[in-house]
């Protein structure tokens, strides 16, 4: 009986290191980064920053591609924030803030121009003095961003949210309406776009 048990344990287990589930675009796979800091605008500032030029790839997020939610996703569950992975369930956590009222960190949603609609299909992060970084599908890249060089941004924005409060001590992750639930995997299970591969035609697939 124990060496039954012995086989079954390690057949379990070279099922459970095998080789990650090969790369195919898109990746649906939601690849939950590791906590590697803590939550605080200082680590915020040095993952975006070793993040901007990386290409754009829809349905990546990270490390080596991203899209919009995908950026934001991976740079607050690196510091230990669990926040929803896509830009609408992202738009419904934290605390409202005015756009006036922006801190570095803080998440701009954005949308159509159509100020009746509440519909949220990008998002990006607020750096100060009117900069936002943000994985953009125009740009083809983790780029950055300012609201008077390109003013269509203003007229897009539908709400903004902090996750971390001014001092850092704080987490603002009350939610007051259903998430969706998004099941999340690892680096172990599944392979993301590695730098030298092909980059996708279109920037999100049809």
């Amino acid at each position: 009986m124990r060496y039954i048990l012995y086989f079954i344990s390690t057949l379990f287990f070279f099922t459970g290191c095998g080789d990650p589930k090969p790369y195919s675009y898109p990746n649906y796979d939601i690849i939950k980064p590791k906590k590697t800091c803590k939550p605080n605008r200082k680590n915020i500032q040095e993952l975006l920053s070793s993040y901007l030029g990386k290409p754009y790839v829809w349905a990546e997020e990270g490390p080596h591609a991203f899209d919009c939610s995908g950026l934001t996703y991976n740079i607050y569950g690196s510091m230990g924030i669990d926040i929803p992975r896509v830009a609408r369930e992202q738009a419904k956590v934290g605390k409202n803030v005015k756009f006036k009222n922006l801190h570095y960190g803080d998440l701009i949603f954005f949308g159509s121009t159509n100020k009746r609609s509440k519909r949220i299909n990008h998002v990006g992060m607020y750096l100060g003095d009117g900069w936002f970084a943000h994985a953009s599908s125009k740009q083809r890249k983790v780029t950055i961003s300012h609201f008077k060089k390109e003013p269509v941004y203003r007229k897009r924005m539908k709400v903004c949210k902090r996750y971390l409060s001014e001092d850092e001590r704080a987490k603002y992750m009350n939610c007051d309406v259903p998430l969706r639930e998004m099941p999340t995997t690892t680096l172990r299970h599944t392979s993301p776009w590695k730098t030298g591969m092909k980059l996708p035609k279109k920037a999100v697939p049809s």
